[in-house]
């Protein structure tokens, strides 16, 4: 289920990867100004292209009359099955027939590092397969792509009517898994089953996916090429970047037959409609001003500290030479850009207007309840409630996110600590009947942390130790040097001590030993001296204990609370509405269009001449040779990058943009300054989406890159 509580994503969420993950969903980004909201932007919203709209309650009427574009059911069906979704946290779409994918570069990072050979670098160099059978598989990858949404409201209903608390939450991972567990019709291995709360528990979704476990690296541009112009152009326009990416997903050794969007070899034009088909990672622009202000108040305070940190030890870390800075590269990029989007998230918090108006409309809907005995009766005073759980979060935030984090605490980082905690957790959970585990550890979901424990990636010991190191560190600066846990975690070491024992003597780097634990169970996991399972295995009591305090008094409340104001909503104003995102694909609608920046006109189309001319030879505005030797044979008028009135949000890097033919014209990677704000509001006047054009991909391909091949295999299903 969607977890409001644990949001604000940190730099422990499962392994590394799922930094890595999380940084895909908190779309990459540069703040340069604080973020103010234009004045009228409420009134602006009901007529801006606003919306990131499930697949199965798209805006019809609104595209008939502003557009006068009526979506077919055949078009609504190719949407739906050519868009897919990378579980690392993007978005992404099938761009031909044989599974070819079409992502951006920054979400695949971890995989062109953990693939590159020794001596080699392709997250900084590209990467070209060149033919189907040099196609590598990237470790741990997955993607998903949606078959079919069933409305399961009614069911889970039944199932927590008249339940508080513990019984709420036991009973909530009960229905979970029944609904899962018959979703999947026992072949968990090639579908995936998501229980969804949408409207904030006004609606419960369940999303089946067609589960792609066997992706393999096509092409890659260089990060110059890719992230040109780095943090001083980040979140800004006019950008050339060539974010993109290209995937296969293979099925029983073979390219996966697939539908998939067409490729149009020449993009958008200026005023076009457009769609990007996405999975915008979260949003909170319905959650109660409560929650805001705790957010704002405790949550990224904490978060942004750490993380600024952490940023300036992996930066040092780089520093001790080439292989180091390699292997930071991914980690430290992810970190970068998590604390300038957090920073624009603080400064939309702080934001008067914004909060002014989030108040207004809660106070609305308290008096709509209030003026009637029969809806008071109904709804109650969820907000009083809420405030309750709110006090106990305050309290147990620190602890909780030191110990237990939201997929791996703060207090012990590290891809070595991450497999630790999930065999001793597993074990636990996989003794227990399927409907009282932890959603996580549902058998429909067992794959998945299969495939992560089988992955063959690399683990660098070095920048394990050090993270290990740091976050033991911060543990004991959190807690307090007399504290229990940060005493057993310790004992009479130092922190750079006790680090150096655990990643010099455990053996879970070797996948074969990951897996010895997991098949062995519970025996094998008491039986185990390994010293990262010896150091998990003796915190998961009071870890598990803390989760089950949060789970059972603190988000089971928010969850009900939520849904109590859902619920008054929805009968108030109907369901002609969108939810807020939740890792989930759904669609939005805008148009190619540029904007006023205090009256300056910001054209909505770059070009290569465009590229070349901020092109300077020293980084970030560095050009690889290919580059430079392909400028005489380029078209320099051809488009480059372009920005849209689209709705998104972080996790909808990767997201294809379509026209209203079905085809792809674009490829999304970022948004500019005044989508920061975006995660709260979305003002249609400057919100913009970012995109690489279709025409600009294609040129890249064949001139800069000589991938004809590629390239043919894009314009085939075009013709």
């Amino acid at each position: 289920m969607t977890d409001r509580s644990r949001r604000v994503r940190h730099p422990g969420a499962g392994r590394l990867r799922q930094l890595r993950a999380s940084t895909a969903i908190v779309l990459a980004a540069s703040v340069l100004a604080p973020i103010v909201l234009a004045p009228g932007f409420l009134a602006t919203a009901a007529r801006a292209d606003e919306g990131m709209w499930t697949m199965d309650n798209l805006p019809v009427k609104q595209l008939q009359q502003r557009y006068g574009f009526t979506p077919s059911a055949e078009w609504i069906t190719r949407v739906t099955q050519a868009s897919a979704r990378l579980t690392l946290g993007c978005s992404a779409s099938f761009v031909s027939a044989d599974g070819l994918v079409m992502t951006n570069h920054h979400c695949a990072n971890e995989c062109l590092a953990e693939l590159s050979p020794k001596g080699q670098n392709w997250f900084q160099d590209g990467y070209k397969a060149g033919a189907q059978t040099t196609e590598p598989k990237c470790p741990a990858m997955e993607l998903d792509r949606l078959d079919t949404i069933s409305d399961v409201t009614a069911t889970m209903a039944k199932a927590l009517a008249g339940q508080q608390g513990a019984a709420y939450s036991s009973a909530q991972k009960a229905a979970e898994a029944n609904i899962q567990k018959g979703c999947v019709a026992g072949d968990p291995t090639d579908w995936r089953c998501d229980v969804v709360t949408l409207y904030h528990g006004g609606r419960t979704a369940l999303y089946r996916y067609k589960r792609y476990q066997d992706v393999r690296l096509v092409m890659a541009p260089d990060q110059n090429a890719a992230f040109f112009g780095g943090d001083p152009d980040n979140f800004n326009f006019p950008r050339y970047d060539l974010d993109m990416t290209f995937l296969r997903a293979y099925e029983n050794g073979h390219p996966a037959k697939v539908t998939y969007f067409p490729f149009d070899p020449t993009g958008p034009k200026d005023g076009e409609l457009v769609f990007t088909s996405g999975n915008p990672g979260s949003t909170s622009r319905e959650e109660p001003v409560a929650q805001l202000q705790l957010t704002r108040d405790l949550e990224l305070p904490i978060v942004y500290g750490y993380l600024s940190t952490l940023d300036g030890l992996l930066w040092e870390y780089g520093r001790q030479g080439a292989a180091q800075t390699q292997d930071a590269q991914d980690l430290l990029f992810g970190v970068e850009n998590s604390l300038k989007v957090y920073t624009g998230w603080l400064q939309t918090l702080a934001d008067p207007a914004m909060m002014a108006a989030k108040l207004k409309s809660e106070d609305d809907l308290k008096a709509w309840i209030d003026a009637d005995p029969t809806r008071k009766a109904a709804y109650g005073d969820p907000w009083t409630t809420l405030e309750g759980s709110i006090v106990k979060e305050r309290a147990q935030y620190v602890r909780y996110a030191m110990l237990e984090g939201s997929r791996q605490p703060f207090g012990f980082m590290g891809d070595l600590f991450g497999y630790a905690k999930t065999l001793v957790r597993a074990a636990a959970e996989r003794a227990k009947p399927d409907a009282q585990r932890l959603s996580a550890y549902h058998d429909a979901n067992l794959p998945a942390l299969q495939a992560s424990l089988q992955s063959t990636a690399p683990v660098h010991a070095d920048l394990d130790e050090t993270l290990m190191a740091f976050s033991l560190t911060r543990l004991r600066q959190a807690l307090g040097a007399d504290d229990a846990t940060v005493r057993l975690a310790l004992g009479k070491d130092s922190p750079d001590e006790r680090a150096k024992a655990l990643v010099s003597g455990t053996r879970l780097a070797d996948p074969a030993a990951r897996m010895a634990l997991w098949n062995g169970g519970q025996a094998a996991i008491d039986a185990s001296t390994d010293p990262m399972i010896v150091l998990a295995r003796s915190i998961e009591p009071t870890a598990r204990a803390l989760r089950d305090e949060w789970d059972n008094n603190i988000e089971s409340v928010q969850r009900q609370t939520s849904e109590a104001i859902a619920k008054a909503r929805f009968a108030r104003d109907g369901a002609n509405t969108y939810p807020d995102a939740t890792f989930t694909q759904r669609l939005s609608f805008g148009v190619v269009k540029g904007w006023d920046e205090n009256g300056k006109q910001v054209p909505a189309f770059t070009t290569f001449a465009g590229l070349y001319d901020r092109a300077t030879g020293s980084d970030p505005f560095k050009l690889a040779q290919a580059w430079i030797d392909a400028k005489p044979h380029l078209d320099l008028s051809t488009k480059f990058d372009f920005a849209s009135t689209n709705d998104i949000i972080g996790g909808n890097s990767g997201s294809p943009v379509i026209d209203s033919r079905g085809h792809a014209v674009g490829l999304i990677f970022d948004g500019n300054i005044h989508s920061l704000g975006g995660d709260f509001v979305y003002d249609g006047r400057q919100n913009r989406a970012v995109a690489v054009d279709s025409a600009a991909i294609l040129a890249a391909l064949r001139v800069v890159y000589k991938d004809d091949a590629l390239a043919d295999e894009l314009v085939r299903g075009h013709l």
